[in-house]
């Protein structure tokens, strides 16, 4: 009686000592150590001009189908680039504002929301919409400008990595401080400006 007493507080012993508490760890991610902001002018003879972070470069547009003007604001140590495309307006605007509002709420399936603000510089005859896309979508930032007139510029952030809508959020807030610098900055060139 004794050996089978011994036996199962034995048994006992080690079947309910080798069960752990589990937790799971969530999710870390890498810490971003980000430049401070500097910015520096762009014009290069096109039809538009702005300011852009210095930490960042600008590229002409290599892709096969890329139209003058067309260049990309690429973010090498945050992994990004803004695409820019132009387009001269020819009794078209409404098109071209569509296919933006088109290129934006393609996101929808992934969006958690979409958030329209609207830019208005009378001044400067530089208007616009960007769209701020929340959720793990491809691009999290949009926006279109125009003079109403001639000119139609439409800018898209992407990101070379798959959408995490929690690792990608410092980098985006970052970036998109620097697209509000684009916009609030933003002229039509003189020589290409409508009457």
């Amino acid at each position: 009686m004794t050996k089978k007493l011994l036996f199962i507080i034995f048994f006992a012993f080690v079947f309910f000592s080798c069960q752990h508490d589990y937790t799971p760890r969530p999710a870390g991610y890498m810490r971003i150590d980000f430049p401070e902001k500097e910015y520096q002018h762009f014009s290069n003879n096109s039809p538009y001009s702005f300011d852009f972070p210095k930490y960042a470069k600008i590229v002409k547009d290599k892709e096969k189908d890329a139209e003058p003007f067309w260049i990309n604001i690429v973010f090498p140590k945050l992994n990004g680039k803004i695409y820019i495309s132009y387009k001269e307006i020819d009794n078209n605007l409404s098109e071209y504002i569509e296919d933006s509002r088109k290129f934006a709420y393609k996101h929808t399936v992934k969006a958690d929301a979409i958030n329209e603000k609207v830019y208005s510089n009378k001044e400067k005859k530089v208007y616009g919409i960007l769209y701020d896309i929340k959720g793990n979508t491809a691009s999290n930032v949009q926006f279109f400008l125009t003079d109403s007139t001639k000119h139609f510029l439409r800018g898209a952030l992407y990101f070379n990595t798959r959408p995490n809508k929690d690792s990608l959020a410092p980098v985006i807030k970052f970036i998109k401080t620097d697209i509000f610098k684009l916009i609030e900055t933003f002229e039509w060139e003189d020589k290409y400006k409508s009457n």
